[in-house]
């Protein structure tokens, strides 16, 4: 009988040649679980901005172990021990880090199921992927968790300078084309170290840190937050929510079987069972794109012209502004649409409507970025860093904005 090779090297036009390190991740990469990540958008609906854009959770997942496989090579190096077992358990914590995604990752992680956060989701994932493995994920479990002794491997897969992130801002960068996000992941990892169990930066690679929480707010306001990308995932939300009002009031829409019961049915994480993780795994993408194609020629005004917007690309108008957007402004436009097409005002509250971004490149409430100094001292990279930008960097930036229909823009 022939033997399969699991050893396998993938071509990633980031890093080059990335190495699958032993037959446990192997396997877990060809569970149909994570190959399910193939057809999750990573950056959700930047590819109407970016064209580019058009990659994939599972791409970003094969390059977050990547990192930490260099980050485990660099540790042991300056003599921290890391025994095989942790080794994997991190390779295995950082890959299905995100494997609780629902279709086009941010864009609807509250649409699909009620206000449930995909990392609950990827620990329901795990559970269920320990089962089949016969407890070979106890470890990356508790990792990930935080509920293992040694704390600084819990900050090498979730932290303000994790290997999600150093890969994201890169990759992301890379497929968009905004260069401003680009980072020297390299650089970043061999300046790792532990001290104290506690996961630190040499004091030599503080400029590199700097770089790269400029980079990520940069990313922010030109990728993630950009105003087309927010506004198309707002309509995209609010198209599951139209059609999760019709199928409750017995109409019947044209879409997959997993999307289906979704929309029937109100889903918690409390609901979550092995049959539901399983629906919940059906989902991807195409289930969406394929429904909203449907839906743009449904008798449903709402229905139809939202899901014509995201097909067409002809999405609503947003305006960004400093300022809180007043309600009488608000109230002006969605009564002047009412009118127009003879709509209630539930239905114009689709179309018009208000909201808020933040930014936030560095917060220094949470898990500070430690600095390791000369003399062996640990520091923020905050009160290391001798530019005051940075102090800038640790405060939110909140922006409002308000989207409504082009049309009105022409009366």
């Amino acid at each position: 009988m022939s033997q399969i090779n699991k050893l396998k090297i993938l071509n990633d036009p980031i890093y080059g040649f990335i190495t699958i390190p032993n037959t446990l991740v192997y396997d877990l990469i060809q569970h149909p679980y994570f190959q399910r990540l193939r057809r999750i958008s990573q950056m959700g609906m930047s590819y109407l901005v970016y064209p580019g854009a058009h990659h994939t959770r599972f791409h970003h997942a094969l390059g977050c172990m990547h990192l930490m496989q260099k980050a485990v090579q660099t540790l042991r190096f300056k003599g921290v021990e890391i025994s095989s077992d942790e080794e994997t358990a991190l390779y295995i914590a950082i890959l299905l880090h995100d494997i609780g995604h629902g279709p086009f990752s941010h864009a609807m992680e509250h649409s699909i199921v009620e206000d449930v956060h995909h990392e609950e989701i990827s620990q329901l994932f795990m559970n269920q992927l320990n089962e089949d493995f016969d407890g070979k994920l106890s470890l990356a479990i508790k990792i990930f968790r935080g509920d293992y002794h040694r704390k600084f491997m819990l900050q090498l897969i979730s932290s303000q300078l994790d290997m999600d992130r150093m890969d994201y801002l890169k990759r992301d960068s890379f497929y968009s084309g905004v260069a401003e996000g680009n980072i020297n992941s390299e650089r970043l990892i061999q300046m790792m170290n532990v001290e104290n169990d506690v996961l630190v930066i040499e004091e030599k690679g503080i400029y590199s840190v700097e770089k790269f929480l400029v980079a990520r707010r940069l990313m922010y306001w030109q990728a993630y937050l950009h105003k087309t990308s927010v506004v198309a995932e707002l309509i995209l939300t609010k198209i599951l929510k139209r059609a999760k009002e019709l199928t409750q009031k017995g109409v019947v829409l044209p879409c997959s079987e997993p999307l289906q019961y979704f929309m029937q049915n109100r889903v918690t994480l409390d609901d979550f069972n092995a049959d539901i993780l399983k629906r919940f795994a059906l989902l991807d993408d195409f289930d969406i794109v394929s429904a909203i194609k449907s839906w743009q020629f449904h008798d449903d005004y709402v229905l139809s012209n939202l899901s014509s917007m995201i097909i067409n690309r002809d999405l609503l108008k947003i305006q960004i502004a400093e300022d809180k957007i007043g309600k009488v402004q608000l109230n002006e436009l969605k009564t002047r649409y009412m009118h127009k097409y003879q709509l209630s005002e539930k239905e114009a509250e689709y179309f018009v409507f208000k909201g808020k971004l933040k930014n936030q490149a560095y917060n220094k409430s949470s898990e500070p970025i430690h600095i390791l100094k000369k003399d062996r001292t640990i520091e923020d990279v905050v009160e290391a860093s001798d530019q005051l930008h940075l102090k800038a960097l640790s405060k939110p930036v909140t922006k409002y904005f308000i989207c409504f229909p082009k049309v009105l823009l022409e009366s």
